[in-house]
């Protein structure tokens, strides 16, 4: 059985984009740091990579990456770090928490040297919990909604009232689907409430947590003639809202009775199992939910009128709300909030039946949502390939196939994009969203399936009008996206030094003296009066100085592969330092450019928030990218940590004492 250094458990919400981000991540990071690891990936189709307990055990540290429950009790007394997943989708996060994870002891000297968010984050927010909980639930739940939403979608394509027996328009197999779809989309809320609470108090909560998803569908029973409660009367739902209730209130009564019933004799283990926990449990918390179905069914009626109070304001209002909610962090936990409000609407829509106000709203709700949700990766579609020459290979790749991802309702393929330029990337996404969640408004779009992008719209009311505003949305996104590429391709340009007559560096390399092997960083590329506007603007320089000292035959091939590490995560470092790398094959020789900026670069990511001074760029030939590349990047990362490397380099304005410095290092 192998063994391995570091093992993971990775799992977001939908399972979709999340998961796997973040594995891979974790893998390159391990790699770069020359350990052994296993992912295990929690998605919509299951565990994959299965953990086993020998693994587990001969593992040296854990990194858990999820907002969902991933059995984190199994890791009990490993070296572990517990973060959300969004915490883990670069390789430079990643390596940033498998490094927390080995150094994850009682040492007091490894506890100094955490900083504070990471000892915030090592415990574990509250917020994060009841975030990871609640995620639990939904991903259990979105399954339910997909399948029941698209079998009674796909039932009314034989006609809107083919279900039923009385209607022109019946057909007996309609009806059956939309039965099934019907049954599907009725356990939402059940599903929803057990495995948030199963999620809290593990397997014995999910009894419990059934039973108060079940009294949030149905109510408080109370007879219409005497106005008391009666188990043959009808009462009020009080839906999603009360299944979130119903989950936590079950989960945390399982946790309290653990703590009442722990001094009960050891071999009575088996009684409070099968008798204590489920009985106990249910009662307490079935009884709660009734009794407060009152305040809660008034809570929920308020939030459905206030969301059709937006709607009164104008599609703008509320389309411009949506579109923004979705594609702010593009399936993150703002996208899931405004996709999960979407579903439960949509439940009550498809319940409420078609022609009511309510099949109306929802139905028109979820169109807008799930445009919202399309239109960001098609954005990097129309960019890619209308402004080809403005982005790398890589990208180009990407772009295409967010064509197949963005069609599909999955948003995360966007995220690459955004992450290489938040500003004004996340703007031009949400203004795209938002065009075309107002116009599906307003051209009165019906969705009632709440999955599946342009699969589903053989049973979306008005398609051909829903795919025109996804698709103004999209262009108009894609040419902001591409003029905005094109502003910077036309900046790095413009940067670009002169071109000099060849024989020129020629000559002067003759005469300069010849560089030690070690002497990676030599005099004349160590810069240490500059003012750089923004950290591409530092990158570009460092790429066009490259070309002009030799190093490098194609100053935008060095630039792109600068760019393409900074969207795996951030070199910002600490104190004012990063260590941008760039590994291409127009990179002739293995070489370090310094630059120094004492007014600081703003907007390059560092994990204390101060803006750059200093970055040690390093670029590397492809051929040497797992050799030479990384021998330079340990070094200098084990020299950041050195006070008086840090001090030297940072303190000094001397381009001879700054080279001596670092390659002393780098020997």
């Amino acid at each position: 059985m192998a063994k391995f250094d570091i093992i993971a458990a990775t799992g977001c919400p939908t399972g979709i984009a999340h998961t796997f981000m973040a594995k891979e991540a974790l893998e390159k990071a391990a790699a770069e740091r020359g350990l052994t690891i296993k992912v295990e990936t929690h998605g919509q189709v299951g565990v994959e990579n299965e953990l086993t307990k020998s693994e587990i055990a001969g593992a040296k540290a854990v990194v858990v990456a999820a907002d969902k429950d991933v059995q984190a009790e199994r890791f009990a007394g490993k070296r572990m770090v517990s973060v959300g997943v969004s915490k883990a989708l670069s390789v430079e996060a990643a390596g940033k928490l498998i490094d927390r994870a080995l150094a994850a002891k009682g040492d007091d000297s490894v506890a100094a040297a955490a900083d504070v968010e990471d000892e915030v984050e090592e415990k574990e927010s509250i917020g994060h919990i009841i975030y990871k909980h609640l995620m639990n639930g939904v991903s259990h739940m979105l399954v339910f909604v997909v399948a029941g939403g698209v079998l009674t979608a796909v039932s009314f394509l034989w006609g809107i009232t083919s279900f039923d027996s009385t209607a022109s328009d019946y057909n007996s197999f309609a009806a059956m689907l939309k039965i099934i779809g019907g049954i599907a989309m009725n356990l939402m809320v059940p599903v929803l409430s057990a495995y948030i609470a199963e999620s809290i108090g593990k397997r014995p909560a999910l009894v419990p947590g059934f039973v108060a998803g079940m009294i949030a569908i149905q109510g408080l029973p109370v007879n219409a003639e005497t106005g008391m409660i009666d188990a043959g009367g009808a009462g009020v739902g009080f839906g999603f809202l009360g299944g979130i209730v119903g989950g936590f209130l079950a989960g945390y009564v399982i946790l309290l009775l653990e703590k009442v019933f722990s001094k009960l004799p050891k071999n009575l283990d088996g009684l409070k199992a099968i008798f204590l926990y489920p009985l106990f449990s249910t009662a307490i918390a079935a009884l709660v939910m009734l009794g407060i179905s009152g305040p809660m069914a008034a809570i929920n009626t308020a939030m459905m009128d206030f969301l059709k109070g937006l709607s009164a304001s104008g599609a703008i209002v509320l389309g411009l709300a949506i579109g923004c909610m979705c594609a702010v962090d593009m399936g993150g936990p703002v996208n899931k909030a405004a996709y999960v409000t979407g579903t439960a609407m949509l439940t009550e829509a498809l319940a409420a039946g078609v022609g009511t106000d309510t099949y109306n709203f929802g139905t028109n709700f979820m169109a807008a949502v799930s445009a919202a949700c399309i239109v960001p990766p098609l954005i990097t579609t129309f960019a890619v390939v209308v402004g080809k020459k403005y982005f790398s290979q890589e990208d180009h790749d990407a772009g295409i196939v967010n064509l197949i991802l963005g069609c599909t309702h999955i948003t995360e393929g966007a995220i690459p994009f955004m992450t290489k330029n938040i500003w004004p990337v996340m703007p031009i996404m949400m203004l795209g969203s938002s065009i075309a969640s107002i116009l599906t408004i307003m051209f009165n779009v019906h969705d009632p399936a709440p999955h599946g992008g342009f699969l589903v719209l053989p049973v979306v009311e008005n398609g051909p009008l829903w795919v025109l505003a996804i698709l103004i949305g999209a262009v108009v996104g894609g040419i902001l996206f591409v003029a905005f590429k094109k502003y910077d391709f036309e900046k790095n340009q413009k940067a670009a030094p002169a071109a000099k007559p060849v024989e020129a560096p020629k000559a002067a390399a003759v005469e300069a003296p010849k560089a030690e092997a070690a002497d990676f960083v030599k005099v004349e590329n160590v810069f240490v009066a500059e003012d750089f506007a923004s950290r591409d603007e530092a990158l570009s320089f460092v790429s066009n100085q490259a070309v002009k000292a030799g190093i490098a035959s194609d100053a935008d091939a060095v630039m792109n592969a600068f760019l393409a590490r900074e969207a795996e995560g951030t070199t910002g470092m600490m104190e004012g330092f990063a260590i941008p790398h760039a590994k291409s094959d127009a990179i002739t020789e293995a070489a370090v450019i310094v630059v120094k900026d004492e007014s600081g670069v703003t907007g390059w990511d560092t994990m204390d928030g101060a803006p750059v001074n200093v970055a040690i760029a390093l670029l590397i030939p492809g051929a040497q990218a797992g050799t030479t590349h990384l021998k330079i990047l340990s070094k200098v990362a084990e020299a950041l940590m050195d006070e008086d490397f840090r001090g030297t380099v940072k303190g000094s304005t001397d381009a001879a004492e700054i080279a001596k410095t670092i390659n002393a290092r780098l020997v």
